[in-house]
């Protein structure tokens, strides 16, 4: 199997071309998905916020790493719905299962943000 002609890049040549990668998969994902628009127009909302409302610096790590979270999160599953739609847009069970898997690893992380946050702000009742 052939390797990637970008895999010999070291040092600063190489850090230079991974940041250019992911700002180019950061603005793809801007660009084509509607749901990461969406999750970042709420992040923008939620870590201000996160950072206001937590007390201590572990109570805003927590806050504002679990709405990062989502973002990844939706990001990896962006990663595999392309990856999946390349190789064919035939129905298929395991390409259903794929994607499916992604969205659930989405919802979860989600549901990870509803329950720290309510965790954390539960201290103060």
């Amino acid at each position: 199997m052939e390797e990637s002609p970008f895999k010999g890049k070291t040092g600063l040549r190489r850090v230079m071309n991974a940041a250019g990668y992911s700002a180019d998969g950061l603005r793809a994902a801007f660009r084509h998905e509607d749901a990461f628009r969406q999750e970042l127009l709420l992040s923008c909302v939620l870590i201000p916020l996160g950072i206001w409302l937590g007390d201590t610096g572990i109570e805003r790590a927590l806050m504002t790493f679990s709405v990062l979270l989502v973002l990844m999160f939706e990001l990896v599953n962006s990663a595999i719905e392309a990856t999946v739609d390349r190789i064919s847009l035939e129905n298929h069970l395991l390409a259903k299962r794929a994607k499916d898997i992604g969205s659930a690893a989405v919802m979860i992380a989600l549901a990870n943000v509803a329950l720290v946050w309510a965790l954390v702000l539960a201290e103060r009742l």
